[in-house]
């Protein structure tokens, strides 16, 4: 951010469905706000323009992988110019619970170019801090499945036709996300985090790593 002179600072998780990092980056969110930092969290497809036709679309389960990626960038880029940007600018601290890389795990999955995806997005900022919450596949799966037993269309990768039981579609569906993902991460600079353990240590190296790389907060400020 400061090579672009924007005083906010941009923080990110990405990781498969069941990883924890949507309960990490509350924790992180909430952390924060306690120092009286000014936060702002957004996550994916939530975009009050878009959502809807994407919900619609969804219903009908007839999307095309390209139609899928475009409805998904369109989501992005309506929150990018509303929020993220003018938030940044105004310095915040801005959270993304999964970023432009979600797209290129999961987009690339479902059979799009990876180098026209990465067009898609190539107006947005690269973010301080990547966190990449790395779960095994069968742990990913058993936190799904205890609290949602019904795995939806999409989710389940069912439209790839890679199995026709739900349960061994998502799997093998995720199990090529997490390759996409381990095909990043050195390239996307992430902070790889192992999210089989505990939800304390976990947040404490989040917190550790915000003060070290980016010094915006006071050294006294308690990690735990």
């Amino acid at each position: 951010m400061k090579e672009y002179g924007i005083p906010g600072k941009l923080i990110v998780v990405e990781g498969i469905d069941g990883s924890g990092k949507s309960t990490q980056i509350r924790l992180l969110e909430k952390w924060l706000q306690f120092y009286d930092m000014d936060v702002f969290l957004t996550e994916w497809n939530s975009s009050a323009m878009v959502k809807s036709i994407t919900s619609k679309a969804k219903k009908k389960t007839n999307l095309t992988p390209t139609t899928f990626s475009l409805l998904h960038a369109t989501d992005f880029a309506d929150r990018f110019e509303r929020n993220i940007m003018p938030l940044l600018r105004s310095g915040y601290f801005v959270l993304a619970d999964r970023y432009i890389y979600t797209a290129y795990s999961r987009d690339v999955t479902r059979g799009c170019n990876p180098a026209w995806v990465r067009k898609l997005y190539d107006f947005a900022l690269k973010p301080d801090i990547a966190f990449y919450f790395r779960v095994p596949i069968d742990v990913s799966m058993e936190r799904i499945l205890s609290n949602r037993p019904k795995l939806k269309y999409y989710e389940a990768g069912m439209d790839l036709g890679l199995s026709r039981d739900v349960y061994e579609s998502y799997r093998l569906f995720q199990s090529r996300i997490i390759h996409q993902y381990e095909l990043m991460k050195k390239r996307e600079n992430f902070v790889v985090i192992d999210a089989t353990l505990g939800i304390q240590e976990q947040q404490r190296t989040m917190r550790r790593m915000v003060i070290d790389k980016l010094g915006t907060i006071p050294p006294e400020v308690d990690i735990y």
